[in-house]
């Protein structure tokens, strides 16, 4: 019997030892996947996007230079309906839409910058701009001051000017210009679509691996499912906490809800109260002066009732006496005529009629009105230099100026301060002012110790509509008056200031070196001399009083009036009456305006003189009267007799004449 030893069995591997290596392996494997997919489709998103992002801001260029045209298009319509129609609404959204365009090109210069081309086109569109901007400013400047014939030449000139058409080019070309970038763009945001689409499809294999890795896995996750019993626990502990958390906010977001919709009710009401506070102000302002104005209209009216009512009970028995009161009456109708003449220069309703004036004497002159306007918490302190040169200005527009200035001043001190109005002889040299010719100038400066004004106010402050005051405090057009004042008397405005270190207003005047004519109101009293000649004098007046008082004057002074009552009755009676030495027409009057009615009969009558006389002017200006001397009313029979005689024996001249 034979002995077989038996063979060594083979070791029986355990592979339950390697699944968690396996598992580790694949799981590895499976981040990896995941990480390179992410990371792929994440960098082939961020491509695609900024390609999209650049084609949206291609658009979006494109957008804001259509915009720019449509808000250039509407600001010069408003520009041409301001100037034909004169309403500050409409002149204040020209000015508002004018500004919306220049804070659009900012955008394009912003969108564009990475653009070497467009940025060259908008430089040379923020240049076109700021010409074109400068061409409508002085129409609209010129609307502004009144002129609106002279504003409306200015925009019909304007709408030929080359800027326009420059602006209209270079819009095309840079929305060309987009256009291409467009097209570039798009392509290469396609070109990344595809991109990402074919690494996604690459990347679809990991797929497999992790579906073999997700089987795996399954096991794995069996084998956790006591400890997820446990992390459920702790889930569902943590879901708890997250609850009370969550109340806890919606509790806190109600009460600062809560809060919000108080400090909004206080916003409001105090809006309300500062809305009304303005208002209050304003009223008391106003109050002040037309309180002012109404004591002296008082005033003056006792003087002038008194006088006569004692001049009628004296006539018969103390003729002396009644002719001091007849006198001290026509002191005190002079007053309120000039006092009424201020109140139109101040609301505009003058014509710019210059004459030689003493500075010194005209601003010693604005005392009361100043006082009156300013209150009480502004002292205002005169530095008039002896022997000022004397000045050719319309004597009220430049009253005007002054108080336009001493109101501003006033305004930026709020808490009162001193005005000082200084004059000063200057003699210019050759280069000292690059808008004035070098010669001998008077200035006339304007200083307030009040808050002041910035660089960026200061650049902007003669500019039409712009006004630092709150809304219904302003309307932005005081400063510009001023500016267009000046310049059309030949001169220029300067300005100085600095926050905290007040306002210094400078207006540089020529000096004018003819003689000062004397006032006719200041002129010596002397007895009329009646003219045995006479003259046959049409006179066109409305108003049946006063038609009548200037008819008997005439004839007090030895004339022959032909009265006429209606403008269209003007010409028949002309016809009728033969030939006239003079034509005297109001120039308010209903149906016919008197520079209307006048340049009708002097086609009739080539011979006559012409006259006007007027307390108010309407819609006239100087250019509207021809040339033809203005008597204003009320006017006495010494400045009638020499109104008269200068218009008869000088024929068209422009020399205003003072009553």
């Amino acid at each position: 019997m034979s002995y077989v030893s038996p063979l060594p069995s083979a070791p029986r591997v355990d592979f339950r030892r390697y699944l968690g290596w396996l598992a580790a392996a694949l799981g590895m494997l499976s981040v990896i996947a995941i990480i390179l997919l992410v990371s792929n489709v994440s960098a082939a998103n961020r491509q695609r996007d900024a390609a999209l992002a650049e084609q949206q801001r291609s658009f979006g260029v494109m957008l804001q230079a259509r915009s720019l045209e449509s808000t250039l298009t509407k600001a010069e319509a408003a520009l041409g309906r301001y100037v034909l129609s004169s309403d500050i609404d409409v002149g204040r959204f020209y000015y508002q839409e004018w500004r919306r365009a220049g804070a659009i090109i900012d955008r394009l210069e912003r969108d564009t910058r990475e653009d070497p081309a467009q940025q060259a086109m908008l430089r040379r569109l923020r240049l076109t701009y700021d010409e074109r901007g400068r061409e409508l400013s002085q129409s609209a400047l010129r609307t502004a001051y009144g002129q609106g014939m002279n504003g409306i030449g200015l925009y019909h000139q304007a709408a030929r000017a080359e800027s326009l058409q420059q602006m209209a080019d270079l819009l095309n070309d840079l929305i060309a210009s987009e256009r291409r970038n467009l097209s570039s763009r798009s392509r290469d945001a396609t070109e990344l679509v595809n991109s990402s689409n074919r690494i996604a499809s690459r990347l679809s294999m990991f797929g497999i691996l992790l579906i073999l890795g997700a089987g795996l896995l399954a096991w794995l996750t069996a084998r956790a499912v006591g400890q997820r019993r446990l992390a459920d626990r702790d889930m569902e502990a943590s879901a708890l906490r997250a609850e009370v958390l969550e109340e806890a906010v919606a509790l806190r977001t109600a009460e600062l809800s809560d809060a919000n919709e108080r400090l909004r009710a206080e916003a409001a009401e105090r809006a309300a109260a500062e809305a009304q506070l303005r208002q209050a102000h304003k009223m008391e302002a106003v109050g002040k002066l037309t309180g002012g104005i109404a004591h002296d209209f008082n005033n003056m009216l006792a003087v002038v009732t008194g006088g006569l009512e004692l001049a009628r009970r004296r006539i018969h028995n103390r003729p002396t006496e009644a002719m001091q009161q007849i006198d001290k009456a026509m002191e005190g109708a002079v007053r309120a005529a000039a006092l009424t003449r201020r109140l139109l220069a101040f609301s505009r309703a003058e014509p710019l009629m210059p004459a030689a004036h003493d500075p010194a004497a005209l601003i010693a002159g604005m005392t009361d009105l100043l006082d009156r306007s300013l209150g009480e918490q502004i002292r205002v302190h005169t530095d008039l230099a002896p022997g000022a040169w004397p000045i050719w200005v319309d004597r009220l527009q430049l009253e005007n100026a002054i108080l336009n200035l001493a109101v501003n001043a006033r305004d930026a001190m709020e808490r009162g301060g001193i005005l000082t109005i200084r004059t000063a002889n200057r003699l210019l040299s050759p280069g000292h002012q690059a808008d004035l010719d070098p010669g001998d100038y008077l200035a006339i400066e304007v200083s307030d110790d009040g808050c002041g004004m910035s660089a960026e106010v200061l650049d902007r402050v003669f500019e039409p509509f712009f006004t630092t005051k709150p809304v219904g405090l302003g309307t932005g057009l005081g400063l510009s008056q001023v500016f267009g004042f000046v310049g059309q008397s030949s001169g220029k405005v300067l300005i100085a200031s600095a926050p905290g270190r007040g306002t210094t207003v400078t207006l540089l005047l020529p000096r004018y070196t003819g003689l000062l004519a004397v006032p006719a109101d200041a002129a010596p009293a002397r007895p009329v001399e009646i003219d045995a000649t006479g003259r046959t004098i049409l006179v066109i007046e409305d108003d049946a009083r006063v038609l009548s008082a200037t008819v008997d004057t005439l004839i007090e002074l030895g004339h022959r009036p032909i009265a006429c009552n209606r403008p269209e009755r003007a010409a028949d009676l002309l016809a009728a009456s033969g030939p006239v030495d003079l034509i005297l027409s109001d120039v308010v009057m209903a149906g016919m305006s008197g520079p209307e009615l006048v340049s009708m009969l002097v086609r009739q009558a080539p011979d006559a003189a012409v006259l006007f006389v007027t307390g108010f002017t309407g819609e006239a200006d100087e250019a509207d009267f021809g040339g033809y001397p203005v008597l204003r009313k009320p006017f006495s029979m010494r400045a009638l007799e020499l109104a008269v005689d200068s218009a008869c024996d000088q024929r068209p001249g422009v020399t205003p004449i003072a009553a």
